[in-house]
């Protein structure tokens, strides 16, 4: 996906309705500060509800532009931003607000934050510098989308029914480190490569 004058003018063709799938990605950054509002509230039944049907939309968006060849260049760029804002929302608050009994390493949210902004800022510089980066998640950062997802669901579980399952928690932590930095790495190794073949076709 190359960003100069030809791009936008095709982009200001295609993209002028809401499809869809793009509705339901908006949906998912909407549901955000409510489920937030209700994690800041310790109202964790409510909170793991609207947090299902944020994670069944990051799943029927996909499918339905997909299955209705419906694709769009806004919803291609929204679909991992609204999943990053869920995600990082819910970690930053899971880390510093009182939970009832676990609490999520400050580190960890740190650990995310470094890799999706190093992340971010690489392909922004790929997609400016017309390298011939597609924004595509790998199979590795879609399994990490998962587990993360999978976590927190099983976490307001655990605050709803005040389960305190100490060694799964810390299994699940390290568990997530591991999808996290392996995904990093993987990221990071394509970046390279693009830019690599970007030098030599100079």
């Amino acid at each position: 996906m190359k960003f100069d004058h030809n791009f936008f003018k095709t982009l200001y063709g295609c993209e002028k309705r809401l499809t869809i799938p793009t509705l339901l990605t908006l949906l998912r950054i909407v549901l955000t500060p409510v489920i937030i509002f209700d994690m800041m509230r310790q109202q964790w039944g409510s909170a793991f509800i609207w947090f299902v049907i944020a994670s069944l939309t990051d799943t029927f968006d996909g499918m339905l532009a997909r299955w209705w060849n419906d694709k769009t260049v806004l919803g291609a760029c929204l679909d991992p931003i609204a999943d990053k804002i869920l995600l990082i929302s819910c970690f930053s608050t899971l880390a510093f607000v009182q939970s009832p009994l676990f609490a999520i390493p400050h580190w960890f949210v740190m650990l995310i934050l470094c890799k999706e902004s190093i992340i971010l800022i690489g392909s922004l510089f790929l997609l400016v510098t017309g390298s011939g980066f597609v924004v595509r998640p790998t199979q590795l950062g879609k399994m990490t989308t998962v587990v993360q997802v999978s976590f927190i669901m099983w976490l307001f579980a655990c605050y709803f029914f005040s389960w305190v399952p100490t060694k799964t928690y810390y299994s699940m932590i390290g568990i997530m480190v591991t999808f996290i930095v392996f995904s990093f790495a993987q990221y990071v190794t394509i970046g390279l490569r693009y830019l690599v073949n970007m030098v030599i076709n100079l």
